[in-house]
């Protein structure tokens, strides 16, 4: 029977006090995964979840706060989790900044550099920081990036998201070339629009608008955004690299 086994290894995960991030990590931890929760804002809610998975799993789990859109932050917290935990074998982006969507018309520009700096730099800065003792290591690892639908649907109202998220995936895309010969593989997931916890807390979980416009009609789940990056971080996933990976029920269907 084949199992998502990451034990013996350390994930960080930025983004993982919010809610994706939060059943990312535990779907890591549960697979074996020592962690890195990392923070900017959410520091209760990222040291109640370390509490949580240290409780149900019994690993090894560290907080950590950092701006990702600063390298000297992202540098500084690379230090921090290296000294206390060693190098990391898995980075999980998953950190944006949140703004409201508009026409572009009427989108604020400091939006568009926003996105550009949580999306495309956060994978920048992650990289330039911790990929060098990765190298070293020689092992190996796994970068999971996380992406959207909106970078292939292209929809109205949502210009500096998309196109923050359609520059990422050309970063991915070079990063996979340039790091496959270390045995380093970078990876996107792409979620439709997901139920969270949110959701569930606000009965908001059914969209009939958008269900209409998903072959398996219904929006996807948390659980099964953090089925895939748990899969892509694994052994399992050995082979597979560069790749933009929808999770959407097959609302977006990259052409071959």
């Amino acid at each position: 029977m084949l199992t998502i086994d990451l034990r013996g290894s350390l994930a960080v995960i930025t983004g993982a006090s919010g809610m994706l991030g939060r059943v990312i990590a535990a779907a890591f931890a549960d697979c074996g995964a020592d962690l890195v929760l990392h923070y900017f804002h959410g520091r209760e809610e990222a040291e109640a979840l370390a509490v949580e998975l240290r409780r149900k799993t019994g690993r090894r789990i560290m907080t950590v706060q950092a701006d990702i859109t600063s390298p000297e932050d992202v540098l500084r917290m690379k230090k921090e989790v290296i000294q206390r935990m060693g190098v990391p074998d898995i980075l999980v982006h998953n950190a944006v900044i949140q703004y409201d969507w508009k026409p572009i018309i009427d989108q604020p520009l400091i939006d568009f550099d926003g996105q550009y700096q949580s999306c495309v730099m956060q994978t920048v800065h992650m990289v330039k920081a911790f990929v060098p003792e990765l190298i070293e290591k020689g092992s190996g690892g796994r970068i999971v990036v996380i992406n959207t639908e909106c970078a292939a649907m292209a929809e109205a109202g949502c210009g500096a998201y998309t196109a923050a998220k359609r520059g990422l995936d050309g970063i991915v895309r070079v990063l996979a070339k340039e790091l496959g010969p270390h045995k380093i593989t970078v990876n996107q997931v792409a979620p439709g629009w997901t139920i969270t916890e949110n959701d569930r807390r606000n009965h908001t979980e059914s969209q009939p608008d958008y269900e209409r416009s998903v072959p398996l009609g219904r929006r996807g789940t948390d659980q099964e955004i953090a089925q895939m990056c748990a899969f892509l971080a694994s052994p399992l996933a050995s082979f597979t690299t560069g790749a933009y990976i929808p999770v959407s029920g097959g609302r977006v269907m990259p052409a071959i």
